[in-house]
């Protein structure tokens, strides 16, 4: 049994877009320790089959949870809209299991009754259409609208924002006609966040840009709370950081969010 406050949160997602929620969640509860994997083996998930993404979920899971961790966290919005019920499965009675989608959804649902919200994300997110899908199940007068954005996510890991090119894609995508006249914006993808000032600047500021970064932290906080499982005292490990395929990005990326020095190791757990 892995439900001790004392042990690590487990966070995984396809490569550095799930180091937005976990350096949110490491901000919101500095007592956690932090087990992270990135599966850059697999990047991006969001042109993999649904039967894929869900095999790749398990595995990580199985690996998370043989590191003692209470909760397993998807950080990937792909594989929250397809494999969240495998996750859960194969967590049990071990860990808690949660994904980014149900804590995003709950909060659009709360503070926009009607208008015309618009997501972004990856072809696989926005194929699954579980984002119209659960908020019309909130609020059937709330319009929906969604656009694919599949450049976005191999183009922030390969380290492309804040910079012209990425502002000419992100630019290009937003026009579309579907995202007119929205008044909200969901960031449906982890790695989003690390575009968010360029997102915002596109609507200057007349629309409000959603991440899942801090919402997901504070539902974490809220889940582990509801349990009696946050830790209470400043953890006496590090956190630990996993790539199924070791790339320097990954590294510069992680040392960015966690400030400073790492433990980064490579984990080949589909042999």
């Amino acid at each position: 049994m892995n439900l001790h406050a004392r042990n690590p949160i487990g966070i995984f997602d396809s490569g550095i877009g799930g180091l937005t929620v976990a350096a949110a969640i490491h901000k919101l509860l500095p007592n956690e320790r932090i087990v992270y994997f990135g599966d850059t083996a697999h990047l991006p998930y969001g042109d993999k089959s649904a039967k894929a993404i869900r095999g790749y979920s398990q595995k990580i899971t199985e690996f998370l949870i043989e590191k003692h961790c209470k909760m397993v966290v998807m950080a990937c919005n792909t594989a929250s809209s397809v494999g969240f019920r495998i996750v859960k499965q194969t967590c049990g009675s071990q860990a808690l299991a949660t994904n980014v989608i149900d804590p995003m959804v709950k909060y659009v649902s709360a503070n926009y009754k009607s208008g015309k919200v618009g997501i972004i994300g990856t072809k696989g997110t926005i194929d699954s259409r579980v984002y119209p899908r659960k908020l019309k199940q909130e609020n059937e007068e709330l319009l929906v609208a969604s656009a694919a954005t599949p450049l976005l996510c191999p183009m922030i890991e390969e380290g492309f924002f804040n910079n012209n090119i990425s502002k000419t894609i992100i630019f290009d995508y937003l026009s579309r006609n579907q995202l007119d006249e929205i008044d909200a914006l969901v960031l449906g993808c982890t790695h989003y966040p690390l575009i968010k000032k360029e997102v915002e600047s596109f609507y200057k500021e007349s629309v409000e840009v959603i991440d899942s970064s801090e919402i997901v932290a504070r539902d974490v906080q809220r889940l582990l709370g509801q349990k009696n499982l946050l830790a209470q005292k400043k953890p006496t490990s590090r956190n630990h950081f996993y790539v199924s395929d070791y790339t320097e990005s990954f590294e510069r990326s992680t040392r960015l969010f966690f400030k400073g020095e790492i433990h980064l190791k490579e984990a080949n757990i589909w042999k």
